[in-house]
């Protein structure tokens, strides 16, 4: 039990308010004629920036916003990118009610930075379930104990491996019904005044600044030979006009179906042709013209069972800015960047990233709405089913392997040792090959280098102490300052780089828990364990009087009168985070919490000071106690809205989250875990829109319930529209919220994901990763050396990036992982508070514009560094440039699709990534390569946008 503190210690539920109202509010739009008839109505949430653009912003609010695509398919698209290509393995079997799934393992290196682990990927009818899970050389994992992992005990027929190769052509299908990685959105002028979608769709040509608008999107391409993604339209015959607006962002193929570029007709005043395009479209563009109060646009003027979400722009032309609003369907679920306030943007270049991020981040939204889900959902199950079918003949054969919980590592007897070698090296071959073909085809899900700056992330981290020789158990922070309680050399303050540590506490005192209370000129700790274990309870002002004086340092001989003596035994402790009110404090000792508060929570103030007591111990009161049925294992205490008698304590133990009332004693039961093994992590207090509700986070789940009071003191725990749930890819160990953001600290990686949809934002590697601290700024500990983590522009991306790590603009600072030959030793680093949720800095979206750089990949080592490419101010590389090389990709693309029908021989290097690497930069030709293709190659598509190595890409010609 004494290991479970840093679980539910007070981690860091220091965020804005949690508001959904940043993201707009579901209204009900009616559009009518010009005779004032009601044509048709709609419920649509519309963002529109802040309704009151003149009210006071309270912190955690924003003007700005931070521009992130959601699930982004580097971090998403785990087969393609972990597995495909690589020694790995698939088992098939079928679950409790009989129906199939699959299971695909592989031991990976994390990005290629020396932290190996285990990545699964669970295929059933309702979707796919990813997690990773830490490598161990002594401890092999079986595949019962992954799919225990992932709450899968009960079988009808356990897995068993699959070793024909063509089961990864099928597992990489599976994995694109997860949505395309290119899309195609709508464009749709509008004259001011145009109330219907046959006026809109009727506009023969645009205006002078919707063609500036389309030029600020993409580039204009001819469609006859168009060779990159079509988006549907004809590039043969020219039957879907002649030109059209393209463009990559981020790794995306991006065509847009502009209304006034597809074929007009005289004769036909709905515009078919142009509305089958449009209509079919998820998310549209609708452009206006007019000022601001002229007659405004609602998506019920549009007929379309299939757009989603509209996004409305409008150019002022007198300041040069556009204005953005945007209307999502009720069903489409929350979806970033929110707009900031007011929606107008000067600056053309952020208005394109903020608008083609929104636009992508609405449309893989909208696919997680019934509608598309269930259609998802029955075609996985049709495809699942008939896999397994196909699979069925080889359970009779030895295609199927027997030995069914082996363990995952890729080790056989000795004497099938050549045998097991070469069905790898055959595995592996046609792995790769389905590789080449997925990148040359254009469906890669890969991350492109964009051409933008290096723009500094809000979860970049700074260095803050570059070597700590102690372990540290807990630590808050103190002013500008770190308590830190260590494991063998006391409490001592850590400055930073700027001055060496200061002890504060000997090792007598063995801190557990800690909390740093400034306003109230409070120090709260846990000290000792089992039955000698105490709260102990000191002024900051007396603390810190005795290290200016130069007082000898505390030792728990010098605490006795600090000490709350009714707390012998607590082996966990938590405080409410609204300081503000009362303060409370809820000591657990074994199944019996005691609450406590303090008379007269004081603010710091000289004359106050000066008449105190040194300890503070006769401030605190003991209320009541309550009995549990067993010790928790996490607590949070959760503000009640009026104070009076409807305060709750939320309490983890068992296979349970149980709510209590602190006046009454009663319990609740507020969520069950419905899971064999539970490692219960956090509960997290917070208060949306001034209403409770609580993050719960076990295992891989984080759930958010909504607490609704009721009768003044009983809770009302009900399954409400607002509560959701997602999953983490690794098992965290510390949660912190800090509004927008929710960070899982795992034990070598920080997965950044949006409180409000659970969506994946980024996943930055950090070794042996421990989080420290996160009431205020975030500390954690890492065995990362302290690289040049302020200069993100300069880094070396030829020498630092890997073949699975983003890099350049992608890639914000983190520390790296140990170089050869490097002792192993703990660093410090810090995530000011500020940065995530933006309470006294204004970040902008972009640096001042100097001229882009676009980066390209490492090149494997017998080749020269490719040189950097300055590009210019505009939008697009010239057409010529673009020609170029477009031109010169192809030729090596085609080189090497030469290359693999004429070179069979099997792949020499069974754990490699391909031997072949396309440098379209340096002009260079292509290796050849070992592995061949089955089949001819599909006509190669728009080779200027494709990868030009395979796990890493590198031009995103905006």
């Amino acid at each position: 039990m004494e290991h479970m503190f840093s679980a539910s210690e007070d981690l860091g539920c220091r965020r804005g308010d949690f508001s959904r109202k940043h993201y707009g509010s579901v209204e009900l739009l009616i559009s009518s004629d010009a005779d004032g008839a009601i044509q048709r109505a709609g419920r649509f949430r519309v963002e529109n920036g802040s309704s009151d653009e003149s009210l006071d912003y309270t912190p955690g609010t924003w003007r700005r916003t931070d521009v992130h695509l959601e699930n982004p398919e580097y971090h998403t698209r785990w087969f393609f990118k972990y597995f495909l290509g690589k020694v790995h393995q698939n088992y098939v079997g079928t679950d409790a009610e009989k129906n199939p799934f699959y299971l695909s393992v592989v031991l990976s290196d994390q990005n290629n930075q020396r932290v190996p682990q285990y990545r699964a990927i669970l295929w059933r009818k309702t979707g796919t379930l990813k997690i990773s899970l830490p490598y161990s050389p002594t401890k092999t994992l079986s595949v019962k104990s992954i799919l225990s992992a992932m709450n899968m005990d009960r079988f009808e027929k356990g897995p068993r491996e699959i070793l024909n190769p063509e089961i990864q052509k099928d597992l990489l299908v599976l994995e694109e019904q997860e949505g395309s990685v290119n899309f195609k959105f709508g464009v749709l002028f509008a004259k001011d005044g145009q109330l219907t979608d046959d006026e809109m769709f009727s506009n023969e040509t645009g205006s002078e600044s919707f063609d500036k608008f389309l030029t600020l999107l993409g580039d204009s391409i001819t469609l006859q030979g168009w060779a990159g993604y079509r988006g549907g339209l004809d590039t043969k015959n020219d039957t879907t006009g002649m030109k059209s607006i393209y463009t990559v962002y981020q790794g995306h193929e991006l065509m847009f179906h502009v209304s006034t570029m597809l074929p007009y007709s005289k004769e036909n005043k709905q515009q078919v042709e142009r509305k089958r395009h449009i209509g079919n479209d998820i998310v549209t563009i609708v452009f206006q013209e007019g000022d601001d109060a002229s007659s405004s646009f609602k998506p019920s003027m549009i007929r379309s069972h299939f757009t989603h979400i509209f996004a409305l722009v409008r150019y002022n032309s007198q300041n040069d800015s556009y204005r953005l609003k945007i209307f999502s369907e009720e069903s489409v679920p929350l979806f970033g960047p929110p707009l900031p306030s007011p929606p107008v943007f000067t600056d053309h270049q952020e208005f394109r990233d903020f608008l083609l991020v929104k636009l992508i981040n609405g449309e893989k939204a909208t696919l997680e709405t019934p509608t598309f889900a269930q259609k998802r959902q029955r075609t996985l199950d049709m495809l699942i089913r008939s896999l397994y079918q196909d699979l069925m003949p080889d359970l009779h054969k030895n295609m199927l392997n027997r030995r069914s919980f082996s363990d995952v590592l890729p080790e056989s007897p000795k004497s099938a040792r050549k045998k097991e070698e070469a069905r790898q090296a055959e595995f592996v071959r046609i792995g790769q090959a389905l590789k080449l073909k997925t990148i040359v085809r254009g469906d890669a899900p890969t991350s492109l280098v964009t051409t933008g700056l290096c723009r500094k992330e809000p979860w970049e981290s700074q260095s803050f102490c570059s070597t700590f020789p102690n372990e540290i158990v807990c630590a808050d922070s103190w002013g500008q300052s770190l308590l830190a309680a260590t494991d063998a050399a006391g409490v001592m303050l850590l400055d930073g780089e700027a001055a060496p540590p200061v002890q504060v506490f000997d090792k007598t005192m063995v801190v557990k828990q800690v909390h740093v209370l400034e306003p109230q000129d409070l120090l709260i700790t846990r000290a000792d364990k089992g039955k000698d274990a105490r709260l102990y309870v000191y002024r900051l002002s007396t603390l810190k009087r005795g290290l200016e004086e130069k007082q000898l340092v505390r030792s728990k001989c010098d605490s006795r009168e600090n000490k709350l003596e009714k707390t012998k035994g607590c082996h966990l402790y938590s405080i409410n985070t609204h300081h503000g009110s009362e303060l409370r404090i809820v000591a657990a000792i074994r199944n019996k919490l005691l609450l406590i508060t303090r008379k007269h929570p004081r603010f710091e103030g000289l004359s106050a000071v000066a008449v105190a007591a040194d300890s503070p111990v006769e401030e605190f009161q003991y209320i009541r106690e309550i009995c549990l049925c067993d010790p928790p294992v996490v607590m949070a205490l959760v503000d009640g809205p009026t104070g009076e008698n409807d305060n709750m304590i939320c309490v983890a133990y068992k296979h349970q989250f149980d709510l209590i009332n602190e006046s009454t004693g009663d319990a609740y039961r507020l969520h069950h875990v419905d899971a064999n093994r539970v490692n219960f992590v956090a509960a997290i207090d917070v208060y949306e829109d001034g209403e409770a509700g609580l993050l719960l986070c076990y295992n891989y789940i984080c759930s958010y319930k909504k607490v609704c009071p009721f009768n003044g003191s009983t809770p009302m725990i009900q399954s409400n529209a607002s509560d959701f749930h997602f999953s983490w890819n690794q098992m965290p160990n510390a949660i912190v919220c800090a509004f927008p953001y929710i960070l899982a600290f795992t034990t070598d990686s920080i997965e950044i994901r949006l409180v409000v949809n659970g969506n994946l934002v980024y996943t930055a590697v950090v070794p042996e990763l421990q989080l420290a601290a996160s009431r205020s700024d975030i500390y954690f500990v890492s065995s990362a050396p302290v690289s040049s983590a302020s200069n993100c522009s300069s880094r070396d991306t030829s020498s630092q990036s890997s073949p699975q790590t983003p890099t350049g603009y992608e890639m914000p600072v983190f520390p790296s992982p140990l170089g050869d030959g490097e002792a192993a030793c703990k660093h410090m680093f810090k995530i000011p508070l500020c940065n995530l949720v933006g309470r006294s800095i204004e970040r902008p979206l972009k640096s001042p514009l100097v001229n882009k750089v676009l980066t390209t990949p490492a090149a494997p080592a017998m080749l020269p560094p490719t040189p950097l490419i300055a590009a210019t101010h505009s939008l697009s590389l010239s057409r010529m440039e673009i020609k170029e090389i477009a031109s010169r990709t192809r030729k090596e693309l085609l080189a090497a699709a030469t290359h693999h029908r004429t070179f069979n021989g099997p792949s020499e290097s069974v754990e490699s990534d391909l031997d072949l690497q396309l440098h379209c930069s340096s002009g260079s030709e292509a290796e050849p390569e070992k592995a061949s293709l089955r089949e001819e190659s599909p006509p190669l598509a728009s080779a200027f946008t494709r990868s030009t190595s395979f796990e890493e890409d590198v031009l995103d010609l905006k």
